[in-house]
């Protein structure tokens, strides 16, 4: 087959699971996809695991623990979503998304047993339950030493939770996809407990309390052993630096200082912690009670990548992209630009999606951006600018509210709007508000 002939077959392969349902569309469930695993022959415990849930900072920090265990030598085999461009982007093998080929062919080597998952019963396997066994199937014939896995949305009933994790990651937890998940904190922390399993061990992020006592008591219930940040672990020391942060770590096994991070925010300092805390924990039994080699780890953070997170995409001005799609994910998102950015002049660029609470969304950009310019993203499920608009206004006044009918136009408005008086110097774009969006902005400006 041509070049050409791949690259359509591997578009229709995304076509045809880009048509199957959502997760949530469906009754949540790991019945199908336990299916799907048994009849593949139980592939997700070829390899250990590491597994991460949370409201924000999965993807960040399954970035890190993936580059500290590659650091470290193991082959390391990542699952995470949404994706910003391809859907390549969710299954990776150190540190490269799966290729085009290799993706055709681990969808073609389990599309006879999806068809029989399909035909068994009366819902049909959903599309992130194709994309996860496909991901268990790559890991399992790469073969990989250890898969980063982050969940899709909650954790007990998610597709990815089939698998026994030797090590389960709690990213900070907040309220959000509350038409599919509780609409508490202690109602969505029962939920992602779920991937806490006995004899494995926690390692927690720093949490609202009513969460941190939920997942206590399940570590309790399921006799897991924890590792608390703030108590076992944790920042030390921050301070900026050039393009990104100085950090300081005290992990479970001893401190790790003056360690590069080539990433923005207080959050980010702390998903550091977390990963670190993660590879700690998940050293192999016989290893002993000595740290990792702080060289290593100072490498591998130093290297880290984690696109569409605050991500620099333009000079002159300052165009940053971030994928904040959630009031305490932009909370943390505008702290982090209003501490570590000099903007006199900053405009923001927001599309989110209809199903989110825009208000709060909206509320932490208020005192930092002079003026919105409101748009959509490519998804269909992109809030109509009009509707933006008018909760735009009223959290931001009527005057400081543009409205673009398109991404593209929306970004030149507001950079036209940054430069006003001719100072292009501490000028600054923000285009955030979903996943969808970054994505869409980093391939307008970028071309990737």
């Amino acid at each position: 087959m041509n070049r050409k002939g791949a690259h359509e077959r591997y578009a229709d392969v995304v076509a045809q699971i880009s048509a199957r349902r959502v997760e949530t569309d469906i009754d949540p469930s790991t019945d199908r996809i336990s299916a799907l695993m048994d009849l593949l022959g139980e592939l997700q415990r070829a390899y250990r695991v590491i597994h991460l849930t949370g409201t924000n900072g999965k993807t960040s920090t399954a970035r890190m623990i993936d580059a500290l265990l590659r650091e470290r030598q193991l082959r390391v085999g990542r699952y995470t979503s949404p994706h910003l461009r391809s859907m390549r982007e969710r299954i990776v093998i150190d540190g490269e998304p799966v290729s085009e080929g290799g993706f055709v062919a681990a969808y073609d080597d389990i599309r006879p047993y999806i068809e029989m998952v399909d035909a068994s019963g009366d819902i049909p396997l959903s599309f992130f339950e194709v994309l996860t066994a496909m991901a268990y199937a790559v890991f399992a014939d790469t073969p990989v030493d250890v898969a980063v896995i982050e969940v899709g949305m909650g954790g007990a009933w998610d597709a990815t939770n089939v698998v026994d994790a030797d090590v389960a990651v709690v990213t900070p937890i907040a309220i959000d996809h509350t038409e599919f998940l509780p609409d508490t904190v202690e109602g969505i922390a029962e939920e992602k407990a779920g991937i806490i399993k006995p004899d494995s061990i926690a390692v927690l992020a720093q949490q609202p309390l009513p969460a941190a006592e939920v997942l206590m008591r399940h570590v309790s219930e399921v006799g897991a052993r924890v590792a608390r940040e703030g108590l076992e672990f944790g920042v030390a020391e921050r301070e900026l630096a050039v393009g990104g942060q100085q950090v300081s770590l005290k992990g479970l096994r001893g401190g790790y200082e003056g360690l590069f991070l080539p990433l923005f925010g207080a959050h980010q300092a702390s998903n550091a912690a977390v990963a670190v805390a993660a590879v700690e924990a998940f050293a192999a039994p016989g290893e002993g009670d000595e740290q990792l080699d702080p060289e290593l780890v100072g490498a591998a953070l130093a290297g880290v990548e984690t696109p569409g997170r605050l991500e620099v995409v333009r000079t002159s001005p300052t165009v940053l992209v971030d994928a904040a799609h959630n009031p305490a994910g932009m909370a943390a998102s505008a702290e982090a630009v209003e501490g570590e950015f000099g903007f006199t002049r900053l405009i923001g660029v927001v599309a989110v999606m209809g199903d989110k609470d825009i208000e709060g969304i909206l509320e932490p950009l208020e005192p930092l951006v002079a003026e919105l310019v409101v748009t959509c993203n490519s998804s269909p499920r992109s809030l109509e600018p009009e509707e933006l608009r008018a909760v735009a206004e009223s959290v931001f006044g009527a005057d400081r509210v543009r409205v673009a009918a398109r991404l593209d136009d929306a970004i030149d408005m507001a950079i036209g709007l940054a430069e006003e008086g001719g100072m292009p110097i501490g000028a600054g774009v923000l285009i955030t508000g979903s996943v969808v969006t970054a994505g869409d902005a980093i391939h307008l400006i970028r071309g990737v």
